[in-house]
Parts: C-alpha cells; structure tokens; sequence
C-alpha cells in the first residue's frame, strides 16, 4: 500500500505539480488551505505533509505549529515550501517543528529525496515501536509526545491486565481521542493495531510470569487477560516463535 503525502497550497497550478511528481510514488491528498488539509486528517491516514507557508486564513506555519502541538498528528512529517530563503525565515520555520524546509524554486530530486528520508526515518521509527512492548525502551521514539502516549497507553494496558474484554474503545476513551482517530495515531508510530498492541504488552507480562515457574500456563493466560488457554498458546508462538512450553523448557535449560 502506498504512503499518503498531503499537499497543501492555495496555487491549484502548483498543487497539481506537486502531485504530478510525487504521484508515482506515493497516494496524494490535496488542499487548497489549512481548512481543507484538516478534513483530509479527520478522515485520513497521512504519513507526510507538504505545506506552502504563503496561505490565506491559516498560514503554514501556524498550521504546522498546530499539528506539531496537537498529540493526534504531532507525529507526521512535515515540509515546509517557501519563497523565502534568509537564514531567519529558515529558522523560523524549523522553530515551528517543522523536519525541512525547501526554499521555491526547487529542485524535483530535492523534494523527492527529503520525502523518501523523512518516510524512510518514519518507518524505522514504526519498527521499533513494533517490538517495543516486549521490551522497556521507549527512548527512540521521535518525540516526547509521542513517547508519553506509548508509555500512557502501555500503563494502561499493564493496569487492567486481566479485564479480558478490554477493547479498542476503552483505550480510544482513556486517551481521550475517538476511536478512528486513536487507531490511526497508533498504526502511524507503530504499524501495530490496537488489538496488537495489547496483546503484545500481555504477551511480555505472560513471559514474566512463565520465568517465575509458579503458575499453570491457564493461569497466566487469565492473569494477563486471555479468554482461553489455547488463544494464549496461538498468541504466544506467534509473537515468540515457540509455544509458552518450550520457552518454559528453553528457560529450565538454562537454569540447569
């Protein structure tokens, strides 16, 4: 499935452009103003914006400093497009949190280039937050922001661990966001879905409890929040590649 870029400029001509060499690629949402690029956002998932600073109503700047500050879409990439090229103008763009700006006129493979590093440095980002529930690092991801609303959600998780029908609307409702919205934040920093992502927190809970030695394996499956024994057993040979016996097994090897 291709990423989807939004491209935002009030010049049609140059919006059209900006799809024509990008189009390829990548799946192209338009708008013509900062009103328009934040219906695409509702409904949308964007992995990248491309945004003219020189708009009427909302400039580019105060958009990306909207988006940059608001937890549903502080993680996407944003590139800034302007005619104006001093140092100053430069840094204020980037001040805004901003990840490029590229002074008009540019260079095709400029602006190609810096969409490919930006998504290339999105998606290795993603893998990591992929694995990282089985693990307790949440240094790499890109922002504060949204490092707080991995560590904010995993709590979460590791707080109602054995309510077996946790779902996608109790975490949408405990971060405040709908759940459209909260699953679109998740897939975007992490490639997982939500129902993933807790079973992978429950996964590396039942890990814990299996090195313990002291429980059945269908009690840590009801303690970390399985309806049966068997859908632990699937769950766990897929994310570990082994059955929770052999890790058992693998672990007592060790201990001898």
């Amino acid at each position: 499935m291709k990423e989807s870029l939004l491209i935002i400029d009030d010049q049609e001509d140059l919006l059209e452009f900006l799809a024509e060499i990008l189009g390829t690629e990548y799946r192209i949402l338009k708008a013509l103003n900062a009103g328009e690029a934040f219906v695409h956002l509702k409904n949308e998932l964007v992995d990248l914006v491309i945004s003219d600073i020189m708009m009427p109503g909302l400039s580019g700047l105060e958009l990306c400093q909207q988006l940059k500050s608001t937890i549903e879409y502080c993680h996407i990439p944003i590139i800034l497009l302007t005619a104006k090229k001093s140092d100053r103008d430069k840094l204020e763009g980037l001040e805004t949190g901003a990840d490029a700006y590229i002074g008009k006129p540019f260079s095709h493979k400029l602006l190609q280039v810096q969409v490919a590093n930006l998504l290339k440095n999105r998606s290795k980002i993603k893998e990591h937050v992929a694995h990282m529930p089985l693990e307790d690092n949440f240094v790499s991801l890109k922002t504060k922001s949204d490092e707080a609303f991995i560590q904010q959600l995993s709590h979460y998780i590791h707080e109602n661990m054995g309510k077996k029908n946790l779902s996608v609307d109790d975490l949408a409702d405990y971060v405040n966001m709908s759940r459209a919205t909260f699953y679109r934040k998740l897939k975007s920093i992490s490639k997982l879905s939500p129902k993933d992502f807790i079973d992978r927190i429950r996964l590396k809970k039942a890990a814990a409890l299996i090195a313990e030695n002291d429980n059945k394996f269908f009690q840590v499956a009801s303690k970390v929040g399985f309806g049966s024994q068997s859908s632990f057993g699937r769950n766990f040979q897929k994310h570990f590649n082994l059955s929770p016996k052999k890790y058992l097994d693998n672990l007592k090897e060790k201990w001898d």
